[in-house]
């Protein structure tokens, strides 16, 4: 029987909506930081403020556009894999930094300093242990993880919510949340790590890199 021999495109059309979302976020910051300096100066265009959100809804948006496509059209390439969860979060580092509480002096609520530091130190372990699983089985999978979803999707309710300029209202709460599933979910990644190094321990010598069945 032949096997259908039709090649997925190195850049298929889901991975260029991956692209144009990553050439979004320097727009966002570009327009978060006008806005934060006419903050300091005491005169803050809110134009600038309306354009980040929209900007951020955007390329947020699109995360769905990119994942239906490579889907629906059967191109889910590891390319793919790496740029799509790594523009969100680009998109939600950058947004995290321009939000939290010392860069916004005026802006009300705020993206509390704890709430950076337990995104931020997630994802620079994550980024650490993926460089030495990689450094140690010449390749690296990512398991998706439902608080890893849940706690994304909290995150950019957050920013979403300071970008809005909305009333406090149940915000705290909401940070809060975002911070546990991300705590959470850094915990199970961290245990998904340990034991593709396990794995490898446990491989006959030479089957290092190889695919598990």
């Amino acid at each position: 029987m032949r096997e259908d021999s039709r090649q997925i495109p190195r850049l298929t059309l889901a991975t260029k909506v991956t692209l144009l979302r990553f050439l979004g976020i320097p727009i966002f910051v570009l327009m978060m930081v006008y806005y934060v300096l006419g903050l300091r100066e005491g005169a803050a265009d809110e134009r600038y403020r309306i354009a980040a959100l929209v900007t951020f809804l955007a390329v947020a948006l699109t995360d769905a556009l990119d994942g239906y496509l490579a889907r629906s059209r059967g191109e889910i390439t590891q390319l793919g894999k790496i740029l799509d969860p790594l523009a969100d979060k680009t998109l939600l580092l950058a947004a995290i930094i321009m939000l939290t509480r010392p860069s916004l002096p005026a802006l009300h609520p705020q993206l509390p300093v704890w709430f950076a530091l337990a995104v931020i130190s997630r994802d620079s372990l994550l980024l650490i242990g993926a460089f030495v699983i990689h450094h140690l089985n010449s390749r690296f999978e990512v398991f998706p993880r439902m608080s890893g979803k849940l706690a994304t999707v909290l995150q950019m309710g957050s920013v979403l919510w300071v970008l809005a300029d909305a009333p406090a209202g149940p915000f705290p709460w909401l940070a809060g949340a975002a911070a546990l599933f991300t705590v959470i979910s850094g915990g199970q990644y961290i245990f998904d790590g340990i034991r593709q190094i396990e794995h490898v321990h446990r491989a006959p010598p030479g089957t290092h890199g190889m695919e598990s069945p």
